[in-house]
């Protein structure tokens, strides 16, 4: 699970999962036209050129962070593809062989219910008895319904007054239907690891204080990201499946063409984007904690995170180690 979809799912689950729904006054909603959301801070908009590169190798593109004695061989992960999207796994299982560890970006989340019950019952606050559909006024209510419709999903999914809210639940359920996911080629990757017997470094987090955090966003920017969400549906996944293919065979520039719509939408949220910047601390920390060790690693982050101004390898080379590109290796 990648760092966005932790936030936006387990939270949605707390929403419309949580005891008996109350029953609140949910004011009409017009899709289009919508007023203007204030322009939302994305931390990997902005890529470092001189990384995105096509890769000189056969399969997905490397990266490489070296100090000099020891090397951290980077793996860009898509953040969407096909579920059992096949890639060449030849420099995988070569770079394995007598690696000191294996860093995966984080898959489990936390909450600690009982230092969150103030975001849980902001939360509770957001659920309501009626469909979502229902607060929307003429073509708005049409749209959304054809496409939860689309991928076969009742009114009674989305019992939610909040636009954001039922923007991301649908999101998530557009990617389930469509059998997309951000989470294989890590999987993929830990399997090979255990097989080579890699240890393996993978950190979960406690979210449990951004539980809330959803009610608190500004209500044009959470039209905005339900009007986003419903043009993906519309569109279906070919964009991801053109991107993944790209990304297998070590294109990263046609890989980065993927759809970024949960991304932007989890960028709206407030505490979303501290919790973004931690998460590329930590990856930073721990492929310089490998780097302490003579020999070599492996790491798998997700391509925005690594190659974006201010992202994993742009910290890396600020630090002054060397980061070679999939060009040069």
């Amino acid at each position: 699970m990648g760092v966005r979809k932790g936030l936006g799912l387990l939270a949605l689950a707390l929403i419309l999962a949580w005891g008996p729904p109350r029953e609140s006054l949910a004011q009409g909603v017009l899709l289009q036209p919508v007023a203007p959301a204030p322009p939302a801070i994305d931390p990997d908009a902005v890529l470092v050129e001189e990384l995105v590169v096509v890769a000189r190798e056969r399969g997905p593109a490397w990266w490489t962070v070296s100090n000099g004695t020891s090397t951290v061989y980077v793996l860009g992960a898509p953040s969407l593809a096909p579920k059992r999207t096949p890639w060449d796994l030849t420099l995988l299982q070569r770079r394995l062989q007598g690696a000191n560890v294996v860093i995966l970006p984080f898959q489990e989340v936390k909450v600690h219910l009982a230092g969150s019950l103030g975001a849980a019952w902001n939360l509770m606050r957001l659920r309501t008895t009626k469909p979502f559909e229902d607060s929307l006024d003429g073509d708005g209510r049409a749209r959304f319904a054809a496409a939860r419709e689309k991928i076969g999903q009742p009114a009674s999914r989305y019992k939610t007054n909040n636009a954001l809210a039922a923007g991301l639940l649908l999101a998530g359920d557009y990617r389930d239907h469509s059998n997309l996911t951000n989470a294989d080629t890590a999987k993929v990757v830990k399997v090979y690891a255990k097989m080579a017997k890699v240890p393996v470094v993978q950190k979960s987090y406690d979210i449990g204080s951004l539980m809330g955090a959803i009610i608190r966003t500004p209500k044009p920017a959470a039209r905005a990201c339900l009007d986003a969400v419903l043009q993906q549906v519309e569109a279906g996944p070919g964009v991801t499946v053109a991107a993944a293919r790209a990304w297998a065979e070590g294109d990263t520039p046609g890989a980065l063409e993927n759809e970024r719509t949960y991304e932007r939408c989890i960028n709206q949220v407030p505490g979303a984007q501290a919790f973004d910047a931690r998460t590329k601390a930590d990856q930073v920390a721990a492929i310089e904690q490998a780097l302490k060790t003579p020999g070599h690693s492996v790491a798998v982050v997700q391509l925005r995170p690594l190659l974006a101004q201010g992202g994993v390898l742009d910290q890396l080379r600020a630090k002054g180690y060397q980061v070679k590109t999939p060009g040069e290796v």
